[in-house]
């Protein structure tokens, strides 16, 4: 069963144009239509039972630290018995779902992506609110996650078809098929609240799992709009079962001997956890499980000296304040040849000056707030530890939250290799600058940390372009142009090292992590 959207060529979802006025009125809009909407209660779902607890916790907008953007049940007092009950509701579901052609699992995922792209600007002002994202920022990632259920559909088809396998000596017929693995705990991130957690989710179920979803506590509402999506499209109950809560609940879910594998997108130093945890076998357990994980990383943009500096200039500061450097992509590190540092400089805080950091819900707005108190104070040490250690701040350097988290876009120059800015990972608009000899020393810099996600190399030197091919450790590379805004299809996205186990979203191998190989030979 193929439909003619499946045979389809995949195309990524056009970017929204907001200079165009119709466009921005209906993104005025659907902002005017949730902030309508702010403030309900959501329940955890399993198995298609809607269930609300006595405990709760809430979800605030970053920008208006007072504001309420959604309630949600508190799992984690009960988070065993609770993750028991999804788990097995996943189990029993998993048993049907995983015969159900993958022509059909496809299709589900092709009528969530025409849900979505048809309220695309109700999707986006949710981020807005909820995770702070400026009207680009929050298009691109509902852009996104459209992307992730258009690819991952056909993906779906393609890995169901006749797989090739060498012709048999033997007198008889062989053939190689993927099948599911069992049930998945999905953890996704706060943000790209819709597209990773789309991707994520989906991912998994098109290839014949079933999942629990926990959702970031900083993001839980887009998730519940994509659950009432999956509720809408009639997705069978207990495929996707929806939980909320904090670390206990993702504890649980991780440690329960019925969890075949584990997709998470976060911080290094949760995922690492999430690895130990997964590592130790449960009593009834009766298979390895399986752990994809994406985590942090601390990028950078090399400049050599024969660069276009203007180019370099637009990259870097795109890279390292679009939604306020907290991409795990973000360039964090600007790591350029001392023989332009002067005048390329020069040219990067001109251009950070000019971003207008304020209300994410106003469509001229470039920067908004960090995601939470926590980030917000621990962004401010991190300033303060780069100037304790030699650095000069540049431009920014410091914040309010008074009304919302906000912290100015910030550059740090004269930062030495080796520095804690320079190696730990911040995740907010502080941009460490380092000067580097000549360009091997650059790639000599850029290499030294325990991360390896994204890059990026300016040069009009082939050869130095080409050594970075060859040379910088990273999963993925970009040679003059800035190191954020993977496509789905085009750049599939994933890193070495400490940035996780190189999954590659949005790349024709990722469904395999969710899938088992099985080889059937039949005698003639």
């Amino acid at each position: 069963m193929q439909t003619q959207r499946s045979l389809d060529e995949f195309r990524n979802e056009p970017l929204t144009d907001f200079s165009v006025a119709e466009n921005a009125a209906a993104m005025r809009a659907a902002i005017e239509q949730v902030k309508s909407e702010l403030g309900r209660d959501y329940p955890i779902v399993i198995n298609g039972e809607k269930i609300v607890l006595e405990d709760k916790f809430q979800s605030y907008n970053p920008a208006n630290k007072t504001e309420i953007v959604g309630v949600f049940s508190e799992a984690d007092v009960d988070a065993l018995n609770l993750v028991d009950k999804a788990i097995e509701s996943a189990a029993a579901a998993f048993k049907v779902w995983k015969n159900v052609a993958p022509a059909a699992r496809a299709e589900y995922l092709f009528r969530a992506a025409d849900i979505i792209r048809q309220r695309k600007h109700y999707f986006s002002a949710w981020m807005v609110y909820e995770t702070s994202k400026t009207w680009a920022e929050a298009d691109g990632d509902t852009a996104e996650a459209i992307d992730f259920l258009e690819f991952y559909g056909r993906e779906m088809i393609r890995w169901a078809e006749p797989q090739p396998v060498t012709p048999s000596p033997l007198p008889e017929k062989n053939t190689m098929e993927y099948i599911p693995l069992g049930v998945g705990a999905v953890i996704p991130p706060w943000n790209f609240p819709l597209a990773i957690m789309v991707g994520m989710t989906t991912a998994a179920i098109v290839a014949g799992n079933t999942v629990v979803l926990k959702p970031s506590s900083d993001s839980p509402t887009i998730a519940a709009k994509f659950i009432e999506v999956l509720e809408e499209i009639e997705l069978p109950a207990g495929v996707v079962n929806f939980v909320t809560g904090s670390a206990a609940t993702g504890n649980a879910m991780v440690g329960h001997p019925k969890t075949r594998f584990i997709s998470f997108t976060g911080s290094k130093q949760v995922g690492l956890h999430i690895n130990e945890l997964a590592a130790k076998t449960q009593p009834g357990q009766i298979w390895i499980k399986r752990v994809v994980a994406e985590m942090g990383g601390k990028d950078a943009i090399v400049v050599a000296d024969d660069a276009d500096l203007d180019a370099a200039a637009q990259g870097v500061v795109s890279a390292a304040f679009g939604y306020q450097g907290q991409k795990c992509s973000a360039c964090s590190r600007l790591i350029v040849d001392e023989k332009v540092h002067d005048e390329l400089m020069e040219k990067v805080v001109e251009l950070t000056k000019k971003i207008k950091v304020g209300q994410p819900t106003e469509g001229e707005t470039g920067m908004a707030a960090v995601i939470n108190k926590r980030s917000f104070d621990t962004t401010l040490g991190y300033i303060a530890k780069g100037v304790e250690e030699g650095g000069v701040v540049l431009t920014g350097g410091s914040g309010s939250d008074e009304t919302g988290f906000f912290i100015e876009p910030t550059i740090i120059d004269n930062v030495e290799a080796g520095a804690t800015i320079e190696q730990e990972e911040i995740f907010a608009p502080v941009l460490a600058v380092i000067k580097a000899r000549d360009f091997d020393h650059a790639l000599e810099i850029a290499n030294d940390t325990e991360f390896g996600l994204t890059g990026a190399v300016y040069s009009t030197n082939q050869a130095n372009l080409e050594r970075a091919r060859r040379d910088f450790h990273v999963g993925n590379l970009y040679l003059n142009r800035k190191c954020t805004g993977a496509l789905v299809g085009v750049h599939p996205f994933g890193g070495f090292n400490m940035s996780g186990t190189d999954s590659k979203a949005g790349g024709r191998e990722y469904l395999l992590q969710f899938m088992q190989g099985k080889s059937i030979a039949q005698k003639i």
